[in-house]
């Protein structure tokens, strides 16, 4: 079986692909180049970077399957695969822990004000008097989207002794239990939580799901993660609730572009935390994602 990478993975994944398949690292050909280059292989990996469009999937005369390295796969034109059989995988269970871990550390640095204690001591101040902040411990924290990577935050907040809100029709009682979690309607969740972080995919039913009404339910001061996908907060609104307080702060991984570059929202430099989408980026996780990618493969053959 002939498999393409278009995008990095791990050298420990190539090395065992190759001992099961043709592989090829096509990570470095541009993406304006790449529809000319597939018509050979039956599987292409993806991360983030690619975007399998129609017209990608058309170059690839003999495709059957497109693995994607990650959760997420809403840079995959999924229905149209579904038209011409081709089946869509992902990897959701590799990065969990990384994205959970990263969320918690948002919470962290905008309840501490890490980054900018960092950025001020390294520059010769000492701004202890002015650097007080508040505790994780015994805040309401409300989690949208309960799945695995939700289940993970929940895991850590329970041992630090949160209060958990959850939201999602589809969270099962047992894990919920397990995170000593309270399911609750989004709205009661928006009203109550002192922290909301976002753990939902990208559907035409999550766009936007935060925006002005939703801001206008939630406590003055609240703070805002989200490592799930920019577009599931309406940009203006959360720029609108930075300026007039209701967000206290936001801590982001995730835009509504590939960069936070242009957007209203770096107005409020000292409301932010910002990280360049590297949920998963961690070497314990990309190992992880290259193991779920191989057996995916593996299962192929």
């Amino acid at each position: 079986m002939k498999v393409a990478a278009t995008d990095t993975i791990s050298d420990k994944c190539q090395t065992a692909l190759k001992e099961i398949c043709e592989f090829s690292d096509l990570s470095e050909v541009p993406k304006e180049e790449l529809a000319g280059k597939l018509n050979d292989f039956e599987v292409i990996i993806v991360r983030s970077k690619t975007k399998v469009t129609k017209e990608l999937i058309d170059s690839a005369s003999n495709l059957k399957a497109i693995v994607r390295g990650g959760v997420g796969i809403d840079n995959i034109d999924s229905d149209y695969c579904k038209e011409k059989n081709i089946q869509v995988l992902n990897t959701p269970n590799a990065p969990s822990r990384a994205v959970a871990e990263l969320s918690i550390a948002h919470m962290f640095s905008l309840l501490r004000n890490i980054p900018y204690a960092d950025a001020t001591t390294k520059n010769g101040e000492w701004l202890k008097k002015d650097l007080k902040g508040h505790e994780l411990t015994g805040k309401t924290v409300g989690i949208i989207g309960f799945g695995r990577i939700g289940y993970e935050v929940g895991r850590v907040l329970n041992a630090i002794n949160c209060e958990i809100l959850i939201s999602d029709p589809y969270a099962e009682s047992k894990f919920v239990s397990e995170v000593n979690g309270l399911k609750v309607e989004l709205d009661e969740l928006l009203e109550k939580s002192d922290i909301i972080t976002i753990h939902v995919p990208l559907l035409d039913s999550t766009k936007g799901m935060i925006g002005k009404a939703q801001f206008a339910k939630m406590k003055k001061g609240v703070l805002i993660v989200n490592a799930a996908r920019g577009p599931i907060i309406e940009e203006q609104a959360l720029c609108d609730a930075l300026a007039s307080g209701k967000v206290a702060g936001a801590g982001l991984d995730v835009y509504w572009n590939r960069t936070p570059e242009n957007s209203c929202i770096l107005e409020h430099k000292d409301k932010l935390v910002l990280t360049p989408h590297i949920g998963s980026a961690t070497y314990e996780s990309q190992d992880r994602i290259g193991d779920e990618i191989v057996e995916h493969v593996k299962n192929l053959n």
